[in-house]
């Protein structure tokens, strides 16, 4: 074997692989570490306090622009609008209409009302989780006061784990 030469990887072993380590910050987070941009599908769809919650950028209404992170989380209120016009920006980029670069990594639905879905909204709940990952996020009162403090709500794990949150 020849010394001095750059090395791929090692794709014979089997078994778990270690992470690797995180470098120094970055404008963007820890090397390695996956950035998301948030995205609303429509206004007051939570895209600020999800951002204050679990971290990334905050992109309003609007693509993420230079320097944001090109992962996006499109974010909905629960209700019929909201669930309307996610499903529209979803298909903005299954039909390559989004801007190129942007990878929509998955849905965030919020509850718009505490309780559960009536069934013709749960079903459509249902229909963007056929063709996309959905995070749903419930009904946070504190979060209606403005109090974001503490842990991400029950129930949100996976999109913890998603964007970082995780302790």
């Amino acid at each position: 074997m020849r010394t001095g030469m750059r090395q791929g990887p090692e794709i014979w072993i089997r078994g778990p692989v270690a992470a690797p380590e995180a470098g120094p910050p970055s404008a963007h987070g820890p090397v390695g570490a996956r950035r998301f941009s948030w995205v609303g599908a429509h206004g007051g769809a939570g895209v600020t306090t999800l951002a204050a919650v679990y971290g990334g950028h905050d992109c309003g209404r609007e693509w993420p622009g230079a320097g944001a992170p090109r992962s996006v989380l499109l974010v909905a209120r629960t209700h019929a609008a909201g669930l309307a016009a996610a499903v529209r920006a979803v298909e903005l980029f299954r039909r390559g209409q989004a801007p190129p670069e942007l990878d929509l990594d998955a849905v965030v639905l919020v509850a718009d009302a505490p309780g559960r879905l009536p069934r013709t909204l749960a079903q459509r709940v249902q229909s963007i989780e056929s063709v996309i990952d959905v995070h749903r996020v419930p009904w946070v009162p504190a979060w209606r006061l403005g109090d974001l403090d503490g842990a991400p709500p029950r129930g949100t794990e996976p999109l913890a784990r998603l964007t970082g949150a995780a302790p």
